[in-house]
């Protein structure tokens, strides 16, 4: 089976690619597999200048899942460019630029330093981080507002793929999904973590120095699997998949309800080798259910009764 996908113009390998915030900038992980093996490598959020992220603790175990509250600490953009980029396999593995800001005119600085840049393939907008106290949660939330963030930066993009990052910490998330679509955005990732906090009952104290994160792992998977659907059906751009992904039989639900891709997050903390070694587990699973190709098995969930 040819594993390999289309999604908002970009040609992937493989549908299977690393989220934000969980492969670093994906030169780390390179000693536990080959990144050019990879569908895509998404890497860890950039701003414009160097953040120092939240104060530790900054991730705590939960029945299920896990809660983070990194902060979004990363080097800064020039940094990552001079640094980070020249080491990966773009050449052969797209790599998308996962951007966060504090407003609409940052966003489009941000994107016009990278949209030059022969190495980036295309950029992530990250409008649904719930663990930073400025910024992502007003623009996530707020359809207007998401919609200004994706013209900011579709205006700076030139021909690289738009793609918006969803949060589920919304009422309806497909009202955020057909306003940035309005907008501009050529392809959509959902969903972001949920808004979570964990307490220590003997201390008083809150598990997480932020107090509350963002909560992923297995437990958020059925969410996911409900908001994917849902936006699926709600918009005409491709639509990667992510939340709780542990086994290949995740990964592949996400597909059955419509998505075109997936992006492997807290899977990577189980162990470094898993999202390199996801693709061809797919593989051997879709061959043991008869698939001759994904545009078979995508969206062809059967919702009838009796």
């Amino acid at each position: 089976m040819d594993l390999s996908v289309e999604f908002a113009g970009l040609h992937l390998k493989n549908p299977v690619i690393t989220a934000s915030g969980t492969f670093g900038y994906g030169v780390e992980l390179q000693q536990f597999g080959d990144l050019s093996q990879l569908g895509g490598i998404v890497v860890k959020g950039l701003s414009l200048a160097p953040r120092k992220g939240n104060p530790s603790p900054r991730v705590a175990e939960t029945p299920c899942g896990m809660l983070n509250a990194v902060g979004l600490q990363n080097i800064g953009v020039e940094s990552f460019l001079r640094d980070k980029l020249p080491l990966l396999p773009w050449q052969k593995t797209p790599v998308i630029a996962n951007l966060y800001a504090h407003s609409c005119e940052e966003f489009g600085e941000l994107t016009d330093m990278m949209a030059g840049e022969q190495g980036i393939a295309a950029f992530e907008v990250n409008i649904s981080c719930p663990n930073v106290r400025e910024g992502g949660a007003a623009f996530g939330q707020d359809p207007v507002q998401a919609a200004r963030v994706t013209r900011a930066v579709c205006q700076r993009a030139g021909n690289k793929p738009v793609i918006v990052k969803l949060s589920p910490n919304v009422t309806d998330i497909t009202v955020i999904a057909r306003a940035v679509e309005d907008a501009g955005a050529h392809g959509l990732s959902l969903i972001n973590t949920l808004t979570g906090m964990a307490v220590d009952i003997r201390t008083r104290k809150p598990l997480l120095g932020n107090v509350t994160g963002g909560l992923s792992g297995p437990a958020i998977h059925p969410v996911a699997l409900r908001m994917v659907y849902e936006t699926c059906r709600a918009v005409s751009i491709p639509v990667m998949g992510l939340g709780g992904i542990m086994c290949a039989e995740d990964a592949l639900e996400f597909i059955l309800v419509g998505a075109h891709a997936v992006q492997v997050g807290t899977g990577s903390f189980t162990g470094t080798g898993f999202a390199f070694s996801l693709a061809e587990k797919m593989r051997k699973t879709a061959r043991k259910m008869g698939l001759d190709s994904w545009d078979d098995f995508r969206g062809q969930l059967d919702t009838t009764t009796g």
